[in-house]
């Protein structure tokens, strides 16, 4: 039973993925290909915590864990960038 969820959610997960790039690419504003760029991290973080799930590996959960930092301060640093112009102040 497990193991067909976790099927289901990782094709449900896989369109997530592909509508948040098509924002991405289609976004009519800045702001809008930013969130679909946090958004797009968001689910590689799922999809490679359900992969740990699937081959019941601890290594995924870390390799998600990085991937939830450096996204969050990619994030960061890029809405500081649109709205100052700099990085560094």
């Amino acid at each position: 039973m497990l193991i067909r969820a976790i099927e289901i959610a990782f094709i449900l997960i896989g369109v997530a993925m592909m509508l948040s790039f098509w924002r991405l690419l289609r976004g009519p504003d800045i702001v809008d290909r930013v969130l679909a760029l946090d958004t797009l991290s968001i689910n590689a973080i799922a999809l490679l915590v359900l992969y740990g799930l699937h081959t019941d590996s601890n290594t995924y959960f870390e390799l998600a864990l990085v991937l939830a930092i450096l996204g969050f301060v990619g994030t960061v640093a890029l809405c500081k960038y649109l709205l100052r112009g700099d990085l560094i102040e």
